[in-house]
């Protein structure tokens, strides 16, 4: 195979009859265009991983062999990737949970050899239907399988997903001829040797420098999100192109859009519950530079192929400075000059916490579901919620974990405990906590340090460098970090006005047939705050766990949105859910509250069973079977009445007073909270 011949394919894919292959790439390619090589390619952002891979099946296919299976974790990066191929004319379909109906014909295509690039999801790899129909077959014929975003597949990776883990034992199962290529832009020296133990010894691994020159890195310390708000609202208008803020909550990503379109900024909210075609439109719009900014979580980050992004904020930083350069490489690929600035935000810790407590799922939960499920002829998920205390979300992840360790198996949507013994990986996950750990710290010395910020990533990465020269600490010409107090001031109102709608449960959880939702459902209700945002979402922090009562500035703020809320029928009186921590707080607050509205407080609701608190419950059986029997209603009036609670969350303590209110006979059920603690 010539290099001419490499050159004019790389010249059709770039549409560039004067590109040049980027030291490493022409390695890569002749790796696994050889009867089974087998690559490792870690390179920045940008540097052309797709390339190698898009030649190399080129290469490939017209010298006979099967098609390329690129294992891909993100649609975006799937989409990006066939109108790529396009240009090499190279036929690529996927896979993947968005194109259901199209799976007979792309599988039918696949039989008769009319496809050259396959790109599935990680996920694909646990659909029992691909896995014991198509998958056997397509490991004989593949020409070359691609893992993509490969620091997925390790327990130490910034984004360790289960279903990679299948991965080691496909490539296992592929004849030895059949060439391997996984790619990454974020490994340090730690997973590359966790990628290289499950994916061979005889890979060559290719690295190359993860500078990018175009990039100015900042950092300014912001606690306050209002204040945040405002510099985003003051900045993005003068900065060149278009760029994307990233969020460590879906919540936020959705206030701080609304906050900068209200401000006249074009922007748009991307999370994992975007539609698919709110998410394809935003992407098309921000990749011609006709979106001003994207307001965005991870769901866009890995794979988003977009070269003239200019300037990357993150209004919350993340735990990893692995991910924290994964996601800021997004700017800066194609530009001459682009910005990539990191907010350090008073709640920080508290999200990151967040996410490393709940990584790995605990010994004694793991036993409870290993146990649960050998005690039984199979459960479904919402069968094993009854077992354990934890949430959906986390139960799924588990059982996927436990799946692909072979613990477990399911039929249809039914699992069932395997004859594999099975040991709770103690070691290993203390090992990847405490690695986690010691990433956070190192991602709180990058918000504080006076070093060059740009050489503090590369050596988290284990590519050592100089100083960049770029960065705010290596020059006096950083971004403007004031923040204009009228903004300021608006970002304030906008957080205290911004309606907060406490939706009614509808039906009960699976295995609690004594709640009737259907005739005793509650209406809609409303929260003042967040709980911890700026303004009262601080000052219910501060009654509830410091002065041990509530201020009467949120008993005035309460009465106006009430007010504004205007709910028809009118509520005539009032009650409230009695405390579990500070006695009387809430019952105080709704005096005051009823006096404020001038209607009538009614202290009827009342506490017979000293239960746990909410929060300590993860899943809606838990927390239903939680307050079931904890509250008696003594008397109730049959007018439309408010029920008070300070803080809501799963809205089952809501829920379980109201259907009791109800019962006994009052009108209709209106639901207000002082805060919403709820996750987003």
């Amino acid at each position: 195979m010539t290099d001419s011949l490499q050159l004019r394919l790389l010249h059709e894919l770039t549409q560039n009859p004067r590109a040049t292959f980027h030291p490493g790439q022409i390695e890569a390619i002749d790796a696994v265009t050889r009867s089974g090589g087998r690559a490792l390619v870690v390179q920045r952002t940008g540097w052309g991983k797709s390339a190698v891979y898009f030649i190399a099946t080129k290469i490939l296919r017209a010298a006979g062999t099967g098609p390329t299976v690129i294992v891909s974790p993100l649609l975006a990066l799937m989409r990006n990737q066939i109108e790529a191929a396009s240009r090499l004319d190279l036929t690529a379909h996927t896979v993947n949970s968005a194109n259901r109906d199209d799976w007979v014909n792309v599988f039918a295509a696949i039989d008769a050899d009319e496809i050259d690039l396959l790109l599935i999801s990680p996920e694909r790899l646990n659909n029992p239907q691909f896995r014991e129909d198509i998958l056997p077959d397509l490991l004989n014929r593949m020409g070359l399988l691609v893992i993509d975003e490969a620091h997925c597949i390790s327990d130490w990776g910034h984004d360790f997903r289960p279903d990679y883990r299948r991965l080691q034992r496909i490539v296992e199962a592929l004849p030895r001829t059949t060439p391997v290529l996984a790619t990454t832009a974020t490994a340090n020296n730690r997973v590359v040797a966790d990628i290289e133990e499950q994916l061979g010894s005889n890979l060559t691994v290719i690295r190359g420098s993860l500078d990018r020159p175009s990039l100015r890195l900042q950092v300014i310390d912001m606690p306050n999100k209002a204040d945040r708000m405002a510099w985003l609202a003051k900045t993005i208008p003068t900065l060149p192109g278009s760029g994307i803020v990233y969020t460590l909550t879906i919540a936020d990503a959705k206030r701080v859009a609304r906050f900068l379109i209200a401000k006249g900024i074009d922007a748009e909210a991307y999370t994992g519950q975007s539609e698919t075609e709110d998410r394809l439109d935003i992407e098309d719009r921000l990749s011609v530079n006709a979106l001003k900014v994207v307001v965005a979580t991870s769901a866009l980050a890995m794979g988003y192929d977009n070269p003239h992004i200019q300037f990357v904020v993150h209004f919350q930083v993340p735990g990893s400075p692995v991910a924290y350069y994964q996601q800021v490489g997004r700017a800066g690929r194609a530009v001459d000059t682009a910005y990539g600035v990191a907010l350090s935000g008073a709640e920080d810790v508290r999200i990151q916490d967040y996410f490393i407590e709940t990584a790995f799922p605990s010994e004694e939960v793991t036993a409870r579901i290993l146990d649960a499920l050998g005690n039984s002829n199979g459960l479904k998920r919402s069968e094993l919620l009854e077992h354990v205390n934890m949430q959906w979300s986390r139960l799924d992840g588990t059982l996927k974990l436990l799946e692909v360790e072979q613990a477990v198996y399911r039929e249809g949507g039914t699992f069932f405990r395997s004859a594999a013994a099975w040991t709770y990986p103690r070691e290993r996950v203390e090992s990847v906590n405490a690695a986690r750990r010691r990433e956070q710290q190192a991602m709180a010395d990058y918000v504080t340090t006076d070093a060059c910020l740009m050489s503090f990533l590369r050596s988290e990465l284990d590519d050592p460098s100089q100083p960049c020269g770029r960065c705010s600490n290596c020059t006096d010409d950083p971004l403007d970090p004031t923040v204009d107090p009228k903004l300021s001031g608006d970002a304030h109102n906008f957080i205290r006005l911004e309606p907060i709608v406490i939706e009614p449960r509808k039906r009960p959880p699976y295995g609690i047939d004594r709640l009737d939702l259907k005739t005793h459902r509650l209406e809609e209700g409303h929260a003042l705050s967040r709980y911890g945002d700026p303004g009262w979402g601080e000052l219910v922090q501060r009654g509830k766990y410091q002065a041990g009562r509530f201020d009467d500035e949120l008993v005035m703020a309460s009465a106006k949105l009430i007010e504004r809320w205007n709910p028809s029928p009118a509520p005539t009186w009032l009650t409230a859910v009695p405390s579990h921590r500070v006695e009387g707080v809430v019952v105080d607050f709704a005096r005051r509250l009823a006096d404020a509205l001038g209607i009538e407080f009614v202290e009827t609701v009342e506490r017979v069973r000293d239960n746990s608190e909410q929060k300590m419950m993860h899943n809606s059986y838990q927390q239903a079977r939680n307050v079931l029997d904890a509250f008696r209603v003594q008397a109730a009036r049959s007018d439309p009445v408010l029920l008070i609670d300070d803080i809501v969350n799963s809205r089952w303590t809501l829920t379980v007073i109201g259907n009791l209110l109800m019962q006994a006979g009052s009108g209709a059920v209106y639901p207000f909270a002082l805060a919403d603690s709820g996750k987003g």
